[in-house]
């Protein structure tokens, strides 16, 4: 597989020595504004408290991950000193207000003027692009949809940045009052999941990493250490998503719990994922502290990071190194390549 030089930095920047992602998101925006106008007052929500929590979180965690997901709202401009430079950074190109398309449906929007070539030229390593999707919404949505991630990818290419595509489905009938904090939808189909991956794995849309939800409702996803028949059918469904995607994937937590993403992460990577990217299932718990600071800092020194050791330690036993991955195992190169590369690499 040949890859542009760029785009294999990106890639190799991202995940550890053993070609595992291991990365952890701060650039959650609602659910924190939500617990800061809950504990501190309606209108407490300022850059600089939103920027301090996610400064916490970046400093707690980023020894542990092989890289770290910013939003460029609040956490990259406030915490942007207590970046590692060792470590790969993504950063968000959505906003978390979305359209709401006539005849129902959701349209993703960016940050006004921003582009992968604005991220790259930050250098980050990789966008970040988290779009609404459902197969059964109004042809007409999805039709924007696939156009705008088109747009996207190619301009990852002329960037030559890595694209990590995190699709969600979303409920048809949920208004958008309070729906910008996404949180799993407890009544979407195994089906739709599925079809979502068949769609973007076509190699048009220039994705290099799928961020994926569980196709079973967290909820339901039963302990893969039972003996049961639900264990079988619930890695089954994992499977059809690895045996679509040549490329690397990995796991979303979307809110869920630790032990319910220990279950899901088990089944992703036992699947054949390379990771997790994943933010509330590490930092949640330990945000129950805040306002207090100091007891934040303290309960993810104690439980985030714990948990994170822990959920290594999985990806280890049972993940799949991107690099081989179908679309690698062979071998990567990069184009162009060979004696010419100085010639032909400009053009």
């Amino acid at each position: 597989m040949a890859l542009a030089p760029g785009k294999l930095r990106a890639l190799t920047r991202l995940a550890d020595r053993d070609g595992f992602f291991r990365m952890v998101a701060v650039d959650q925006r609602p659910p924190i504004m939500k617990k800061i106008r809950e504990t501190l007052g309606e209108d407490a929500v300022t850059w600089e408290r939103m920027g301090a929590v996610k400064a916490a979180l970046l400093r707690a965690l980023q020894p542990h991950a092989s890289a770290m997901l910013l939003d460029p709202g609040f956490a990259y401009p406030y915490a942007f000193r207590d970046l590692d430079l060792a470590k790969g950074l993504l950063i968000t190109l959505e906003q978390f207000e979305f359209e709401e398309a006539e005849g129902g449906g959701r349209i993703t929007r960016t940050y006004p003027g921003w582009s992968p070539a604005t991220i790259k030229r930050m250098g980050a390593d990789g966008v970040k692009l988290m779009l609404f999707y459902r197969p059964d919404a109004p042809a007409s949505v999805n039709a924007r949809q696939h156009d705008f991630v088109r747009r996207i990818g190619a301009a990852c290419r002329e960037a030559e940045i890595a694209l990590l595509l995190e699709p969600l489905v979303y409920p048809l009938t949920q208004d958008s009052a309070g729906a910008a904090a996404y949180t799993e939808d407890p009544a979407k189909r195994p089906e739709l999941v599925i079809e979502t991956v068949r769609e973007f794995a076509k190699s048009d849309y220039g994705i290099d990493i799928f961020k994926l939800e569980t196709p079973i409702s967290a909820s339901q996803v039963p302990a893969p250490e039972d003996e049961s028949s639900a264990v079988a059918d619930t890695q089954a469904w994992f499977g059809r998503i690895d045996a679509l995607l040549d490329r690397p994937w990995v796991m979303l937590s979307a809110g869920a719990g630790m032990e319910p993403f220990r279950r899901i992460l088990t089944y992703a990577f036992r699947a054949g994922a390379s990771g997790y990217l994943a933010g509330r299932a590490i930092w949640w718990d330990s945000f129950a502290a805040y306002p207090d600071m100091a007891k934040f800092e303290a309960a993810l020194a104690e439980g985030g990071i714990a948990y994170m050791h822990r959920i290594n330690a999985l990806l280890t036993q049972h993940g799949t190194p991107w690099t081989r991955r179908p679309a690698y195992r062979c071998g990567i190169e990069i184009t162009p390549g060979g004696a010419d590369f100085v010639s032909r690499y400009p053009g």
